[in-house]
């Protein structure tokens, strides 16, 4: 049987109908009567289909008040019934020609109920067509036939009808039985394949890899919740959207086999990000290829790291060589300071030989220098960590740079952002002073004909976040990857140790250093550090593990650098 909802639908639409045969038969006898006379009166008839008109108007409204379609159905079948017996009694009863709509009202009765109620509505069309033919024939109600058929003809019609309406009802109940078996199957289906495609849905939404599908034509036509986040765009703002302007490198093509590849993507906020891309061909049966499907992975971790193996490994390596070579040089090098300044005592020097003695002890003292600064980078550095507020060290750093700024009239101006007047962690107040003079001493000498020193101080999550932006003219990514390794100064009369130091230093502080740049658009470094609270926490979760376990574990090391492209 139809569901609930199905019922109402037929409901509905019985009642339509039902307007639309009432106007059809009322269009048709009035056709008729202008042509021919009829023994029956039509205002009568008139009266009959406006009262069927108004029984279907108020059909219609109960719909929407009475919210039990079973009984509705039996109602309306009910009232077709006495409705079709009024329209055959005014018409003339054995004479009238209307007598074919009551296997209308069965063929509706089997659909709408069940099988047995086509039987019982059957059963009362016979009944009521028999009641009015014998009560015209007797003459008990007033008689419109024209013609005066004997009983036994009578009797013959009438029964000829309770075959035809019993065949009826047996050929639609049948009819509607298997008519419901099959919604019944293809309801089953239709919930099968919707639970299949809802499977299907989820897994794509679930899966953590990113995916998109795209036409022949190379448009977007399917991206899950994961490539979203990936590519920080919504679906509606790719949809439709070409697919290889998104990456900087050529996307992988696909043919027989699957096809892999890494490209690079820039992200609104001109973070970079390496992606590594499975393509294979998007297959329909019987309609062959229809597109394309990449899958994406986000590598920028995975490949930062590996930077931040290899630059470990440099700096060991540096560390190790510079340590060895500072001690050997460090001897002839004072040796030859010595030997420079006691020949510039000599009076019988000229001015020629006093210039180029003057050069040797210049240039001695800068070796020197940078034999300091090998040995400040290579050997332990100790810190004396504390719970510190990192604003007052900042702005010393910030003062200083500014009297400064100002005797040598540089056109350099410094712009202070700070969301917060607390910057508390736990850190050695010495070293980030000496982190914060590297950053602004870098954004000076990259601000040659003047510019803008921004300081931005904000929380990041559970970390400060502080930002050294200048207006330069920014470095290439090729300098950006390196930016921290020694020997990388693009300052002349740099010794390229500055920021591998600043690196060291935030490393111990197990905090986060990088570098965001664009060619002549400028360079910002960022330093982040977590609030005293949250380093408090890990460090007495630390202490519990140790505890627990009754055994130290290996520490594990935080990334420091976030990389260039992060």
């Amino acid at each position: 049987m139809p569901t609930d909802i199905d019922k109402r639908t037929w409901l509905a639409w019985l009642v339509k109908v039902r307007i639309f045969i009432l106007t059809v038969l009322l269009g048709i006898e009035l056709a008729i009567v202008q042509f021919s006379p009829v023994a029956f009166p039509v205002r009568l008839f008139v009266d009959a289909i406006l009262l069927a008109y108004t029984i279907s108007v108020f059909h219609l409204l109960l719909l929407h008040f009475w919210n039990d379609p079973k009984l509705q159905a039996a109602l309306q079948i009910g009232t077709d019934l006495l409705l079709v017996a009024l329209l055959i009694y005014v018409t003339g009863g054995v004479d009238s020609s209307l007598n074919f709509l009551y296997p209308l009202v069965i063929i509706v009765a089997s659909i709408l109920l069940s099988r047995r109620w086509a039987y019982v509505t059957a059963a009362l069309a016979f009944v009521l067509y028999a009641t009015i033919l014998e009560l015209c024939f007797y003459r008990i109600v007033p008689s419109y036939m024209e013609s005066n058929p004997d009983p036994r003809r009578l009797q013959a019609i009438i029964f000829v009808n309770l075959f035809g309406y019993i065949a009826v009802a047996y050929l639609a109940g049948l009819l509607s039985a298997k008519l419901r078996l099959a919604d019944t199957r293809l309801r089953f289906t239709r919930g099968a394949l919707e639970s299949l495609q809802a499977v299907h849905e989820n897994i794509i939404r679930s899966t953590s890899n990113g995916l998109i599908t795209t036409g022949l034509d190379g448009r977007i036509t399917l991206v899950n919740p994961s490539a979203e986040k990936l590519l920080e765009r919504t679906e509606q703002e790719l949809l439709g959207e070409p697919v290889a302007p998104l990456f900087q490198d050529p996307l992988p093509q696909s043919g027989t086999a699957i096809a892999h590849g890494e490209v690079r993507f820039v992200a609104r906020n001109d973070f970079r990000k390496t992606f590594r891309i499975l393509a294979s061909e998007l297959n329909v049966p019987d309609r062959g290829v229809v597109g394309q499907v990449y899958t994406l992975d986000d590598l920028t971790q995975i490949r930062r790291l590996e930077r931040e193996v290899r630059m470990q490994d440099r700096l060991a390596a540096v560390g190790r060589l510079s340590a060895a070579i500072a001690h050997e040089v460090r001897n002839p090098l004072t040796s030859i300071a010595g030997s420079a300044s006691l020949l510039a005592e000599m009076p019988d020097l000229n001015d020629d030989h006093r210039r180029l003695l003057q050069i040797v002890t210049r240039e001695s003292e800068r070796l020197n220098g940078i034999i300091t600064d090998f040995l400040a980078y290579s050997r332990n550095k100790k810190f004396n960590f504390a719970t510190v507020n990192l604003i007052p060290g900042l702005e010393d750093t910030l003062t200083l740079l500014e009297h400064r700024m100002s005797a040598q009239k540089t056109g350099i101006k410094i712009e202070r952002r700070y969301a917060t007047n607390e910057v508390v962690v736990i850190a050695d107040g010495d070293r980030m002073k000496q982190v914060f003079w590297n950053f602004c001493e870098n954004a000076v000498r990259a601000m040659k004909k003047g510019g803008t020193l921004t300081v931005s101080v904000e929380e990041h999550g559970g970390d400060w976040q502080l930002s050294f932006a200048d207006t330069g003219p920014g470095m290439s990514p090729q300098m950006v990857e390196k930016i921290f390794e020694p020997f990388q100064s693009q300052f002349e009369g740099g010794t390229g140790l500055g920021l591998a130091i600043v690196y060291q230093i935030v490393q111990a502080h197990e905090g986060k250093v990088f570098v965001r740049s664009k060619q002549d658009h400028g360079c910002t470094f960022v330093l982040r550090l977590r609030k005293a609270g949250q380093a408090a926490q890990l460090a007495a979760a630390a202490s519990f593990q140790l505890d627990e376990h009754a055994r130290p574990e290996p520490q594990r090391e935080r990334l420091i650098g976030e990389g260039a492209h992060a």
